[in-house]
């Protein structure tokens, strides 16, 4: 058995669910629940979204760099926003907004993968 990036997207997606059921009940444990919350939806949000990029794989050009953006950009932006509720200071400066951008460039291309031909492996 071989783990490629592709099995690391699964995993990823697996570990990420898990992540934002954690913060979710971190959240609602909490006396501010708002940056668990966030976490929590990042996580809950692209989880889903990494399965879909992972049965994709095969046919979708874009999906292992869109798998790979989607799962850096989410754990910069919730590691951030978990380290900032815990620690009181986040992973480094701008990181949540660099999180954010980052994911936005996966999700572009997500959209992306509509305009290129499908692999024909």
């Amino acid at each position: 058995m071989s783990f490629s990036l592709r099995s690391a997207t699964l995993l990823v997606a697996g570990l990420m669910g898990l992540t934002g059921v954690v913060t979710a009940a971190a959240a609602s444990h909490g006396s501010d629940p708002r940056l668990m919350a966030g976490a929590s939806a990042m996580c809950l949000a692209h989880a889903p979204a990494l399965i879909g990029l992972y049965a994709a794989w095969p046919t979708m050009r874009t999906a292992p760099l869109a798998a790979l953006l989607l799962a850096i950009g989410t754990a910069i932006f919730a590691g951030d926003l978990v380290l900032r509720h815990t620690a009181g200071h986040g992973l480094f400066p701008m990181s949540a907004p660099t999180g954010g951008v980052i994911m936005m460039v996966g999700w572009l291309f997500v959209a992306l993968g509509a305009f290129l031909p499908q692999r024909q492996d």
